[in-house]
């Protein structure tokens, strides 16, 4: 599944592979991108990576997100076995990258 959205100017790109992420995933990654923004205001784009893994027997779950910003652009990664907890680790991870900026 991939679907695109612009939101407050920033263009989100997610890219599900082989599932289908629920309105409630989606809701988690906007709030993730716009609580980033307070950390930096010239974020242009967000790619958002999720696949979910079920042969694996535990962290399942992948959450990868990198931002599109001026100079290099910030990146992060975590597995485990829920979208919602990968998504705050993930934004946290970036947060910090963001404030060394």
């Amino acid at each position: 599944m991939k679907y695109d959205e612009n939101l407050s100017g920033i263009k989100i790109n997610v890219e599900a592979v082989d599932i289908t992420i629920d309105d409630d995933v989606k809701d988690s990654i906007r709030k993730s991108i716009t609580h980033l923004t307070k950390y930096y205001d010239k974020i242009e784009w967000a790619d958002v990576y999720l696949e979910d893994k079920p042969d694996k027997k535990t962290d399942q779950k992948q959450v990868s997100i990198r931002l599109g910003i001026p100079g290099n652009d910030p990146f992060a990664s975590e597995y485990g076995d829920n979208f919602h907890a990968l998504l705050k680790d993930v934004e946290s991870k970036l947060q910090r990258q963001l404030e060394k900026r």
